[in-house]
């Protein structure tokens, strides 16, 4: 099994910057595209970014131009940098890992255990 651990969040006012990360251990070598989610309050979740093994990304459009995605195979480590943050990007941030190919940002699909996830709050 893959275990995601993330962290990072916290209150931040709007324009401002956060940077999540999300450490991976377990069954490694299983993991192909990697992708954070978001859920806010009363909403389903959302798939807002997605990176494949060699480092190809996509976005919502939602966050396309202000959310970064990358990643730190050496680290098994996945990151998500926030910047001009809004209020409507108040969420729980969670990643995932599709398990069975290096999917795409469409058909990307979350095969790993859900972490707690990263509470992201934008408010002045």
């Amino acid at each position: 099994q893959v275990q995601l651990v993330e962290s990072g969040g916290g209150l931040v006012q709007p324009g401002g910057s956060l940077r999540l990360s999300c450490a991976a251990s377990g069954r490694i070598f299983s993991i192909n595209a990697m992708g954070w989610y978001r859920q806010a309050p009363g909403k389903q979740r959302e798939l807002v970014a997605t990176i494949t093994s060699g480092g190809s990304t996509d976005y919502a459009d939602s966050v396309k131009g202000r959310f970064t995605i990358s990643r730190d195979n050496a680290k098994n480590t996945m990151y998500l940098q926030m910047n001009s943050l809004k209020p409507e990007d108040t969420a729980v941030y969670y990643c995932n890992a599709d398990l069975r190919y290096d999917a795409p940002f469409e058909k990307f699909r979350p095969y790993a255990s859900w972490g707690q996830g990263t509470q992201v709050t934008v408010s002045s």
